[in-house]
């Protein structure tokens, strides 16, 4: 049978996950193959244990190894930038809750991919404190804050994820006295590499306001209504420090 370019190639990927592929029986019957599909699945294995530092810490390397070959097995990359394979990651490792009783794992995960993200996206010019001069309330109230595309945010109502991620990830010792409540993150990436910080509640829900096109008056009042307490000037003026948006739009 002569196959097509495009024909070979899903065939080619079929007998690689081990789904049938009978067009190409005669390939994958012989022993190399097989040495070559455990090469494949060993590089998608390593390739998530690196971008998921933080959740191998958690729950150990051999435990790893085992979820991330399950996890390659059923999900292959999509992408040829291995640092953007797992993206899905996250909601595997929290259907499988029940077997591994981590509930904060998926939130960890999370921040994991997210910084591989925001490390390997594209730079953008950022939006700062003197792009501001000369505009008034009005004009900054019918303004759009666009997040750059290397930015990323994540809020965790139940768990500490920031703090257990960056723990986990930094080696740093996990203090006792810590409390066990909800945690948001901010990760933006850029020239010098990602940089992170906590972000409360109504900082995240006024970053998906304003990645939700929400003119800026708007996103502000969203902020404020998910946290009351929130001192808006101050969020502001660190998120701008963190590069967190594009220059000024309106509409």
């Amino acid at each position: 049978m002569n196959l097509t370019l495009g024909q070979f190639q899903m065939a080619f990927a079929d007998a690689l996950q081990g789904r049938p592929a009978p067009q190409l029986a005669h390939l994958t019957q012989q022993p190399a193959f097989a040495v070559y599909r455990n090469t494949v699945l060993a590089g998608c294995v390593d390739a998530l244990r690196a971008n998921f530092p933080s959740v191998q810490t958690l729950v150990g390397a051999d435990w790893m190894q085992e979820v991330a070959a399950a996890y390659a097995r059923q999900s292959p990359p999509e992408d040829a930038r291995l640092i953007l394979y797992g993206a899905a990651f996250p909601a595997f490792l929290e259907a499988l809750l029940p077997h591994h009783q981590l509930p904060y794992l998926a939130d960890v995960a999370r921040l994991d991919g997210y910084w591989c993200q925001a490390f390997s996206a594209d730079d953008e010019p950022a939006l700062t404190l003197a792009d501001l001069a000369g505009m008034t309330a009005s004009d900054l109230d019918q303004g759009h804050l666009q997040p750059r595309v290397g930015v990323r945010w994540h809020w965790s109502a139940e768990h500490p994820a920031y703090s257990l991620w960056r723990c986990s990830r930094e080696g740093r010792p996990w203090l006792g006295e810590q409390p066990w409540a909800g945690e948001g993150a901010l990760l933006s990436g850029g020239p010098d590499g990602v940089r992170h910080q906590p972000l409360s509640s109504g900082g995240c829900a006024f970053l998906d306001a304003c990645a939700a096109g929400h003119a800026l008056e708007h996103a502000a009042q969203v902020a404020q209504h998910t946290q009351p307490d929130l001192d808006f000037s101050d969020l502001l003026g660190r998120l701008m420090k963190a590069r967190a948006f594009r220059p000024l739009s309106f509409t």
